[in-house]
This record gives C-alpha cells, structure tokens and sequence, in this order.
C-alpha cells in the first residue's frame, strides 16, 4: 500500500494578521500533484486541519475545496484525524456518509478501535485526545473505577489505548498508525516543538517511540517540523507552510512523506514542498536596510518579509515612519521588531513571554504575586482550563 502522509495544514492559519490562505492552497496543488505523480492508495492528513476549533467560512469553503478535489475529482482516498486545534466534534459532522466515498475521518476516541481493513493492511486513525477522554471512554466500558483513576496523564492513557488496538491486530496485514502528539526518541530526550505550541496541557507532553513499536509503521503529526521524527518508521511529515518566523530560519523546504508498506522507510521517501511566498527573515542595521546595494539582493517585493532592525536608536528617528519606509522598499513586512541597547540589557536579566507556554506565563504571573510557584493541583487546573479554551467545545 502507498501513501501520502501529510499534516498540520491549520487551514485559517494568519501571521500578525496576514492571511496564509494562499500561500496553504499554494501547498495544497503541489501535495495533490505529488499524490497523482506517486499513484498513491490514498493521502493522510495526521490532524490539525483547521487552525481553530471554531474556523473562519473563507477556511472552511477553502478546505471543502481541497476535499472535494482529492477525494471526488481525483478519486483519492483520505485518511484523517483531529488534532488538538481541531473542533473534534465539528470535524465529526458527515463522518458516516462520507465514508461511502472512502473519506475517512476520526475524531473521536472510541472511532479509533475500528481500524481501516485493505486487502494487506489495517490503518488506525487515533485522533488527538487527552487524559480526560480516556478516563470517560474507559469508565464506558466498564473499567474498575480505580483503575479509571489511575490514568493520571497522557502516558498512563495511551498505554492502554495501544494495548487495545494490538489485540485486534490481524497478524496477516501490516499496522499503520495515524495520530497527532508529540512523541521523542526516547524518554530522556526532548524534542524541539518548532512553531507548535510548548504547552504541555491538555496531554500534550511528550511520549516515547518505544510505546508504538509494534506498528510496521507511524504518520505523525503535531510538530511542524520533520526533523523532530522519533526515527524512520515513526515520522512527522511537518506543516507544509512556514507559520513563523522561527520556522523561516530554518534551511529545509517543507515537505509530504511516501509511505509504501512494501519497502523499508527512507530518506527517499521525501517529497519537497516549495514556498510559493516564501518568509525572510532579516537582522540588518538600519543603514544597511535602506542600502540599495543590500535591498537590491533580496526578493523585493515578491516575498514577506521579517525584519529585525539592529542598534536602533528611537530617538533619532521620532519622525520617521520606519514600517512604512520599510515597505516602501521590500513590499510586505509581517513582522518588524527593534534591536537596542536596552533591550538587550532587559533580555539578559528577563524571559522573554513569547517564548513561555501559556502555563509558563501563569505561572510566572503566579509568582511575581504570591512569591511561590503554582502547586501540582492549581497546574491540573490551569491544563484543563486552557484545554476547554483551546478546543472550543
């Protein structure tokens, strides 16, 4: 069987309230024209569709779109999950009749007990979930109450979730996993959360490789970034856009795996993805970004632009519209940040709250008020708080 293993479109997706939808559907022709010029069995999308629960109409009529393409123009089975940005139950809506049309799509805990069945392969499609979930769909089932208790976190969660879903292997077929978390190498290694959020709530701390080892193989999503796969047969394809300006540091071209159960996973197995408005990033002195001779090197005007000015002294320049100068000359900037002296300074002695997990920021709130950390049952609180915001159920 040959798949396209894709994630993370977060159709909707703005940077500093510029529109990426685009720049995603840009994406999109080159992933459809990579699964036609493979002849894949089908394409995987390993969750976050949406960027949020609730999505805009001009996302959801573009996803529909794409949908409608792969699926009904192109006849190309699809394979999808919920992530942890997704509305599961939205999502949910038409599941039943879609699948007449081999459109596949879980979002629900207890819908990942029922694997996909080809001819030589069983595909299961575990949706993001938290703790929570667990404790109620196995309280369903009639699990001893106390045992329900113990599952204290994602880890005691999956374990059991695994341990199900190994007992309906059918030991002719290959196991494919699809899911959406973050999964490192092994337990004493993390992993760099590369434009995907650092929090840890709603179950979103780490895994392990090992906990999948029975499958033949695993299509990750969650992180944005392929270089975060655990190894070769536990891999995350990454977004297909660039969402910040972290990612557009990066040196890679985004990209979409092929996943073909009849040969062993490989660096072979890449398809790149180019930008079709590629995101640069610039840390230049003033002087240097109004240089004709720096400008006329970069992609004026045809790309966006982040810059960062260096050794900028605001006083010298309280009537100059710096953005609009800026612009004038490289087209669009989404982002425009000042180097100085002082700040400087402050970054030496301070965090910087943007790169802080929402729970960070409370806790240092916290803190600086009270003088004491959150204890372990105020953190618990503040995880499920911010999980019922983030779902928008």
């Amino acid at each position: 069987m040959k798949l396209l293993h894709t994630a993370d479109w977060h159709i909707g997706r703005t940077l500093n309230g510029y529109s990426l939808l685009d720049e995603q559907k840009y994406a999109f022709k080159q992933i459809l024209k990579i699964a036609k010029d493979e002849k894949v069995d089908g394409i995987v999308i390993a969750g976050d569709i949406y960027d949020r629960a609730i999505p805009g109409t001009d996302a959801i009529m573009a996803l529909n779109e794409m949908f409608k393409e792969i699926n009904i123009d192109n006849k190309f089975p699809i394979y999808a999950i919920s992530g942890n940005h997704d509305g599961a139950k939205r999502l949910n809506y038409g599941r039943d009749w879609m699948e007449f049309n081999n459109f596949h799509i879980n979002t629900l805990l207890e819908e990942a007990f029922t694997p996909i069945e080809t001819p030589d392969t069983q595909i299961f499609l575990l949706p993001f979930f938290d703790p929570m979930d667990a404790r109620v769909y196995y309280q369903k089932q009639g699990m001893d109450e106390d045992k329900v208790k113990s599952i204290k976190n994602i880890s005691d969660a999956m374990a059991l979730v695994l341990a199900d879903m190994y007992r309906i292997f059918d030991p002719n077929k290959k196991h494919l996993l699809v899911t959406h978390f973050a999964v490192s190498a092994s337990a004493d290694k993390e992993i760099e959360l590369t434009s995907e959020t650092t929090s840890k709530v709603g179950g979103l701390e780490t895994l392990t490789a090992s906990q999948f080892d029975k499958f033949d193989y695993v299509m990750l999503g969650h992180i944005h970034t392929r270089l975060a796969s655990p190894n070769e047969r536990i891999r995350y394809s990454g977004s297909p856009v660039k969402f910040n300006v972290k990612e557009a540091k990066t040196t890679y071209n985004k990209g979409v795996y092929i996943v073909d159960t009849e040969k062993e996973a490989d660096k072979t197995d890449l398809r790149e993805i180019l930008p079709g408005t590629d995101l640069i990033v610039l840390n230049e002195t003033w002087e240097n970004l109004l240089d004709p001779e720096f400008y006329s090197k970069q992609p004026v005007r045809k790309d966006w632009f982040a810059i960062t000015i260096k050794d900028f002294d605001r006083t010298k320049h309280v009537h100059t519209n710096v953005r609009a100068q800026l612009q004038d000359i490289y087209g669009t900037v989404v982002e425009l940040d000042y180097e100085n002296i002082e700040k400087k300074a402050n970054e030496s002695t301070s965090k910087n709250i943007s790169q802080l997990s929402k729970e960070e920021t409370v806790d240092e709130f916290f803190q600086s008020i009270t003088g004491n950390q959150l204890s372990k049952d105020q953190k618990t609180i503040v995880d499920d708080i911010f999980l019922e915001l983030e779902r928008g159920e």
